[in-house]
């Protein structure tokens, strides 16, 4: 096929999950308003904006596997048009069930993820699939462009307005994306392989490594999307649109920059640019932990009171360099997983993205659970904070150290190995 064909392709597929994640994470703008009329608590706030993540999350491995049997045009497609009844009739619901059966349904729109991927990576040679595989995830640019628009939809129309307007939008993406679009017929499920013989790959324990580094970067990325507009509200006082606006700051470059990530993956291998993204997010991190607190210090000249916190432009800094460094680490995991399962791209994109899913569905509804009992208002930080270190040590061990606690062989056995078959 073409460049130009596959570079259109890969455009119209990033802008169809554009769309999706914008619908997606509706909820993380749309939500606060939802809360104050229904009087929610922490916890039911960050189930309300958690329950579409949940299904997006456990239907990426079933997508993953759908879309290498039957292409990732037909699948793409048919989720866009799926998606956009129970987004529509969002706008209806009057109580939290209601939002929270709707959220299960057009929750769906999350799981584009496993299917674009290794659909746009079809269309590119392995040398260029880092990059291409990026510049389709830059989609969760979304999630920036849902802090735009739905608070000047809210501000004007009202909350109500936010589902049908987003409906509407996933039905004219269907249609430009079915036209603009071309056949995956390199899909390998069409070449006749047993979905016995693609679930095969998820014995191979590096698949659950990747999982671990996705659940960080995509799940942490995912969850503070939804939770930062309300955090800017309640901690620094803003409105919903100021509020909306500098939680963008976070979204976008995570958004924006993942094609960059991909591309320093492609150049400077994904093992590199992972480390690096988990030591930047690691301090990060603990420098947006630190609450905001008064002492008192008792001096010679009499008691001095001091105050240690960060305001608003420091946070929203720290907040946007912490967005770069999950961008890059998005990318950087599915290098590693382009490379090393080219085959299986479908099943292990959808476990991945599954997993990593799952924990922005599990992220919010334990920063509220956190929140209601401790009552501080950047424990979800402190809580990420010890997340990154998990997957710090993790990667340390397995590939820096290479101990062989994947499975992999480590350096001393592959020669041992070598030396005895020599031997023999």
């Amino acid at each position: 096929m073409s460049n130009t064909r596959s570079l259109i392709v890969l455009g119209v597929t990033t802008w169809a999950f554009v769309v999706c994640f914008a619908v997606w994470l509706m909820f993380g703008v749309i939500g606060i308003p939802i809360k104050n009329e229904l009087g929610l608590n922490g916890f039911q706030f960050g189930l309300l904006t958690s329950t579409p993540v949940l299904t997006g999350a456990l239907f990426r491995l079933p997508l993953g596997i759908w879309t290498d049997r039957f292409g990732g045009r037909t699948v793409m497609f048919l989720l866009l048009v799926a998606c956009s009844a129970p987004v529509w009739f969002a706008s209806y619901a009057r109580e939290l069930w209601q939002f929270l059966v709707l959220g299960l349904a057009l929750g769906l729109v999350g799981a584009s993820f496993a299917v674009g991927t290794p659909y746009v990576a079809r269309f590119f040679a392995k040398e260029r699939r880092g990059f291409a595989m990026g510049v389709f995830g830059a989609g969760t640019t979304g999630a920036a462009i849902n802090m735009f628009i739905a608070p000047a939809l809210i501000a004007r129309y009202g909350w109500q307005f936010v589902p049908k307007f987003y409906a509407v939008a996933l039905l004219a993406t269907a249609v430009v994306f079915w036209f603009l679009s071309a056949p995956d017929s390199s899909a390998p499920g069409k070449s006749g392989v047993s979905l016995r013989q693609q679930l095969a790959i998820l014995k191979n324990l590096r698949v659950w490594k990747y999982c671990q580094y996705y659940s960080i970067v995509f799940g942490g990325f995912t969850a503070l999307s939804v939770w930062m507009p309300q955090y800017f509200v309640k901690e620094y006082g803003l409105s919903i649109a100021e509020a909306a606006l500098l939680a963008a700051c976070f979204s976008l470059p995570a958004g924006v920059l993942r094609a960059a990530g991909g591309w320093l993956a492609d150049r400077y291998g994904a093992h590199n640019v992972t480390w690096w993204v988990l030591w930047a997010a690691w301090i990060c991190l603990f420098l947006l932990s630190y609450p905001q607190t008064d002492f008192i210090v008792h001096t010679i000249r009499g008691p001095a009171q001091f105050h240690i916190g960060l305001v608003v432009w420091p946070f929203t800094l720290l907040l946007f360099a912490l967005g770069v460094a999950f961008a890059c680490g998005m990318a950087s995991t599915f290098k590693y997983v382009g490379d090393d399962f080219p085959e299986n791209l479908g099943v292990v994109t959808g476990i991945v993205g599954l997993v990593g899913a799952l924990g922005g569905f599990v992220l919010p509804v334990i920063f509220g659970i956190v929140l209601d009992w401790l009552g501080i208002s950047s424990s979800c930080f402190m809580f990420l904070y010890g997340v990154v270190w998990v997957s710090l040590i993790l990667n340390y061990t397995t590939e820096v150290r290479r101990l062989p606690v994947m499975g992999e062989q480590t350096p001393v056995d592959t020669a041992t190995s070598l030396g005895k078959t020599k031997a023999a």
